[in-house]
């Protein structure tokens, strides 16, 4: 009988309540990683995902309290862009970092621009699937459903710069975000890999019985996508063109969950692996990061690059410090990697 958890699931619940209880702490020394800096935010956590405008500005961020902000640089810091509810109240969520308030105030998640329109695309986990002009302001509401299933968990998405249409993930069609944890708990596999047509506007399904899909990045020449499936440690391919059309294969067996996954300007998928760093830093490393770990002479593994093969080619390392202990998703950008958080106060940068 095959088993309800991945045999290291205890290390992945411990490690994901874990930066729950250090939300409070200060934002601990960066001494040990060469190039890197923390941008604090104002009061509120949690940058999950980064979205880069059509003139290369930013970047955009969702944070705790339903609001989009972006960066304006050093002098001027983070400014207000967008929300996800014309419903939201300010005085009630306005710097709020309370899970509970999160279904009145939203909780964007995954973000990208549509560099053909400059609208920026939502998946915000309580609203669905939203979009904003290039000027911000109240997001307008895209879907909310597929199959005449209300999303639950909506949560990572890419766009096809070329069609418009825009893939996404509700990761659980029975859970909230603020109840991710259920979704562990009682090995719930009912998440789902989504399309958003612009022209029709209908989401076809494309994938369904996902154990807590996550992230999602469209290829280069946009034949197929990657998904992170984080409650059974992989991420799949899902092809979307040519003879294997509609079939699903491995992409990357992993010993830990994998959170977003974001395309550089090469082509390459940088996969964040937001838990499970204290296991490898006491040596219990399973095969398959064990392989990764010697190649790249390190045992600490925050997130890893692939190629279009699903050859690791790059690895992002921790140097053991709690810097990079919840990482949440990395973006390329411009020479630099921009490092997000579900729970942290500030955004990570790093030089490439």
């Amino acid at each position: 009988m095959k088993p309800l958890f991945p045999t290291s699931f205890l290390f992945f619940l411990v490690i994901l309540i874990a930066p729950c209880l250090i939300l409070s702490h200060e934002p601990t020394s960066t001494d040990h990683l060469k190039n890197y800096i923390q941008l604090d935010l104002p009061v509120v956590v949690g940058p999950e995902s980064f979205g880069f405008d059509c003139h290369g500005k930013g970047p955009y961020i969702g944070v705790s309290d339903g609001r989009i902000l972006k960066w304006q640089g050093a002098q001027l810091g983070w400014k207000e862009f967008a929300i996800t509810s014309p419903k939201r109240n300010r005085k009630l969520c306005d710097g709020s970092t309370n899970p509970d308030l999160e279904p009145k105030c939203g909780r964007p998640l995954g973000l990208k621009f549509n560099t053909a329109t400059c609208d920026l695309y939502i998946a915000d986990a309580y609203f669905g699937l939203l979009m904003v002009g290039s000027s911000g302001g109240v997001a307008k509401h895209l879907a909310t459903s597929a199959q005449g299933v209300p999303f639950r968990f909506t949560n990572a998405l890419d766009i096809d710069n070329n069609t418009g249409e825009v893939y996404f993930t509700d990761s659980s069609i029975l859970f909230q975000r603020r109840e991710w944890l259920q979704v562990i708990l009682k090995g719930d596999a009912t998440g789902r890999l989504m399309k958003y047509n612009p022209r029709t506007k209908e989401v076809s399904v494309l994938l369904k019985g996902l154990a807590f899909p996550n992230g999602v990045a469209l290829s280069d020449d946009n034949s197929f996508l990657v998904v992170a499936e984080s409650g059974n440690f992989q991420i799949l391919k899902f092809w979307l063109r040519g003879s294997r059309s509609r079939t699903t294969e491995v992409f990357s067996p992993l010993d830990r969950s994998p959170d977003n996954i974001k395309k550089n300007s090469k082509g390459e998928f940088w996969v964040a692996l937001n838990s499970g760093r204290e296991i490898q830093n006491v040596g219990a490393l399973h095969e398959t990061e064990s392989a990764i770990a010697e190649g790249w002479g390190t045992k600490d593994i925050a997130a890893a690059k692939y190629d279009a093969e699903g050859k690791v080619i790059g690895v992002l390392d921790g140097k053991g410090g709690n810097s990079l202990d919840s990482v949440s998703e990395v973006e390329e950008h411009n020479g630099y990697l921009w490092i997000g958080s579900a729970v942290k106060p500030y955004v990570g940068v790093m030089r490439v």
